[in-house]
């Protein structure tokens, strides 16, 4: 009965943590969904999210030992200034370039760095996931579902409100993903 009841607790907290890491990619979902993409493109961001959120915290948790503190700082300041620069794309596109489509939209680079910077928080805790006993599988495989739940339904959102908002969503979806990322660096 006490093992029955551990490994409840263990997966709600684990459940709890995947919501988190998962709620970054949610808002930063919004601000990219507001460019107006295409619901084949929500699905394939969404999956090359999950499979991030999966694959980053098994490279955490590989590393777990070595580098536990110092990767964590680097990793989200790194994440961080991805996303910046992400922003200020969007933003040059919505200001001057209004013909060109946003790098998230066209190349595959785009929807990788994004994939990754929104994974980034998932490899600080796979990190720290390496230094604990914690079912690791069952943490994985909730980040991964949680990240590609998460991101499908902040696109969607996104995609909604982008709508309503036309040539300016845009320069809304930049801002905000250079909110998060100043937000991940101080």
């Amino acid at each position: 009965m006490d093992l029955a009841l551990y490994q409840w607790g263990q997966f709600l907290t684990l459940l709890m943590i995947a919501f988190a890491l998962g709620m970054d990619a949610f808002s930063l979902g919004i601000g990219v969904g507001m460019v107006g993409i295409r619901l084949r493109e929500i699905v394939r961001v969404s999956i090359t999210i999950g499979l991030f959120h999966i694959a980053m915290p098994i490279f955490g948790i590989a590393i777990g030992a070595y580098l536990s503190e110092l990767v964590g700082d680097i990793a989200v300041f790194f994440g961080g200034g991805v996303l910046i620069l992400l922003g200020v794309h969007m933003l040059w596109n919505g200001f001057g370039n209004g013909d060109q489509k946003s790098v998230l939209r066209t190349t595959g680079f785009g929807l990788l760095l994004f994939a990754f910077s929104v994974s980034l928080d998932a490899l600080t805790v796979g990190v720290s996931f390496g230094l604990m006993e914690v079912n690791k599988i069952l943490a994985i495989s909730l980040f991964g579902l949680m990240g590609t739940a998460m991101s499908y339904c902040g696109l969607l959102l996104g995609r909604s409100v982008g709508g309503w908002l036309g040539d300016y969503s845009e320069i809304i979806g930049g801002l905000i993903l250079i909110g998060f990322g100043l937000k991940f660096v101080m």
